[in-house]
């Protein structure tokens, strides 16, 4: 008798741990198939983010340069009153005041690009030999490549210039440089 009592406590037992192993199975199982729902449902979703941001680049309405504002910086020595970067007839404008606080001569002023191909024009202005502090000054570039450097009607450029100035009154053993950028609308 105490043997089949034995067998059918094995019996039970060993029912009670199938039951508990498909249990666990199935809520192991329940859990795996959660997860894989929820990456393929966000899985989908990014990807359908990544497909718009990429045709909104592709018609160009994410186009930083068309969204940035015009603008002339230069250090605090100048202050830039107005520029202009034309494509029609090739030409590079940038009207400067001096608040330097001092006359000053201007040694040179070199033009530049941020392209591989550097911005140069074939008639420069000519540079100032006694520019009094407050007054104001007119550049114009003639015979600019501007279309060499990239830049077309209707769209943003940018012309990187660098000026050597030196007090009048210190001479010319101390000059000193200043950068400025205009970044413009190409007309």
């Amino acid at each position: 008798m105490l043997g089949k009592k034995s067998e059918r406590s094995r019996a039970r037992l060993e029912l009670r741990a199938r039951t508990h192993r498909t249990l666990a199975f199935s809520s192991n199982s329940h859990a795996g198939q959660a997860a894989l729902e929820f990456l393929t449902t966000y899985g989908w979703a990014f990807l359908v983010i990544l497909i718009m941001i990429g045709t909104l680049a592709y018609f160009g309405i994410l186009s930083p340069g068309k969204i940035l504002p015009s603008r002339c910086s230069i250090g605090p020595e100048f202050e830039c009153m107005d520029f202009q970067i034309s494509a029609i007839d090739n030409t590079f404008k940038v009207k400067l005041k001096n608040n330097v606080g001092d006359p000053i001569a201007v040694q040179s002023i070199t033009l530049d690009s941020e392209t591989s191909t550097r911005y140069s024009c074939s008639t420069v202005p000519s540079n100032p030999a006694a520019w009094k502090t407050g007054e104001i000054l007119d550049f114009t570039w003639s015979g600019c490549n501007t279309a060499a450097t990239g830049m077309v009607g209707g769209e943003k450029g940018k012309v990187l210039f660098k000026m050597r100035y030196y007090s009048v009154s210190s001479g010319s053993n101390y000059a000193r440089e200043v950068n400025g950028e205009v970044f413009s609308g190409v007309i």
